[in-house]
């Protein structure tokens, strides 16, 4: 793999294993990780707590995490004038752990999930092995957006709300979430609403957390590690504004699903209380990726700009051409297809890396006519 056109980031995650699936040659551009440099007040605060005391924190009983629940109410209050409780807030490893947690203790097999499709296919798995099927809300092509295609909802227990949209990049309007919000209360739908991307919305769009549209059906998700390149950090909160929901993990044994960890606290706090200036200089980076990408790909390939997101979904009107790809342009996308419905002709390009090296992808790409 040529040493030009690959990042300081990458190489230090190259260790055969998460990147076993690169070939020589191959620019991987799949996985749904920056290709960038951690925040130094990321890096600095995890150097401090290592060379400090690694015993039992202060809020090791604590299913907040302390330190955590604090610095989300804090952010959300900042940035997106929420001021959510953070007595509410509860911690886990990841997102999808939440959301798995969420689905085990107020839902049963069988009964409907409704989610905007193509959609982040981990949750789409989920699905399938929990037996909650699948209700697709299709985001067809809307000119130079996207829009939703509403189905019956009989049946559905859970309308499960990525809002940015992943991978279409698409921020919801607050017309479009009144319009959920009234669609969960006729079908009494409990609404989990992952939010992991809010930090990564582009001028002039807006993120309007769903908790503030809805807060007593809303369950709110988000964590530090998608804005700040932390995904190793395994650390996420869960706002709990449900009561039933409340209710409901509170009959279970307190440690039966996990606790954060030590250093996932100290990153994801750090992150949001002193790393807003390199996030900063990193979204101008990504602006100008995602309109670089619209005037370098090769006819005939559509491309709706993200409103959000480090992830371009780039159109080319047949299926399988992710293999194609990485076949004939040394460039490794995911395939659409894993996405779900509306996903088969589309591939996923992550363009969260330096700009030589998005212009070598996307010189790259042009040499595969469509």
């Amino acid at each position: 793999m040529s040493e030009t056109f690959v990042g300081e980031a990458f190489k230090a995650r190259n260790d055969g294993l998460k990147w076993a699936k690169v070939g020589p040659g191959v620019i991987p551009a799949w996985v749904a990780d920056m290709d960038l440099p951690t925040a130094p007040a990321v890096v600095e605060a995890l150097r401090r707590r290592v060379e400090g005391d690694l015993g039992y924190p202060a809020w090791l009983d604590s299913p907040a995490s302390g330190p955590l629940a604090e610095a989300f109410a804090e952010r959300m209050a900042a940035r997106y004038g929420w001021e959510p409780d953070p007595g509410l807030v509860r911690s886990y490893s990841d997102i999808n752990q939440a959301l798995q947690v969420l689905l085990h203790v107020v839902t049963e097999p069988g009964d409907g999930v409704a989610l905007h499709t193509p959609a982040y296919h981990p949750f789409l798995g989920t699905l399938e092995t929990m037996d909650r099927p699948l209700v697709p809300l299709r985001l067809v092509p809307d000119g130079d957006s996207w829009r939703a295609e509403i189905p019956e909802l009989s049946g559905c227990k859970v309308l499960l709300l990525v809002n940015p949209q992943n991978p279409t990049g698409r921020v919801f309007s607050r017309a479009e979430l009144e319009e959920l919000a009234e669609l969960a209360e006729r079908h009494d739908l409990l609404v989990i609403a992952d939010e992991i991307h809010a930090d990564l919305v582009y001028e002039p769009n807006r993120h309007i957390p769903f908790g503030t549209i809805l807060p007593e059906r809303t369950v709110t998700l988000t964590s530090a590690t998608k804005a700040f390149n932390l995904g190793g950090i395994r650390c996420s909160v869960a706002h709990i504004g449900s009561p039933e929901v409340r209710k409901a993990l509170d009959t279970q044994p307190p440690f039966l699903f996990g606790s954060a960890n030590l250093f996932g606290v100290e990153a994801t706090v750090a992150a949001w209380r002193h790393g807003d200036a390199w996030l900063a200089d990193t979204v101008a980076l990504l602006d100008r990726n995602r309109r670089a990408i619209a005037g370098r790909l090769p006819e005939g390939v559509t491309y709706r700009m993200p409103q959000a997101t480090y992830l371009a979904w780039l159109g080319y009107g047949r299926p399988g051409v992710a293999e194609r790809l990485e076949r004939e342009a040394k460039v490794l996308l995911s395939d659409g297809a894993v996405f779900g419905p509306g996903g088969e002709t589309f591939v996923r390009l992550n363009f969260a890396t330096t700009e030589p090296v998005l212009a070598e992808i996307l010189r790259r790409l042009s040499t595969v006519t469509r």
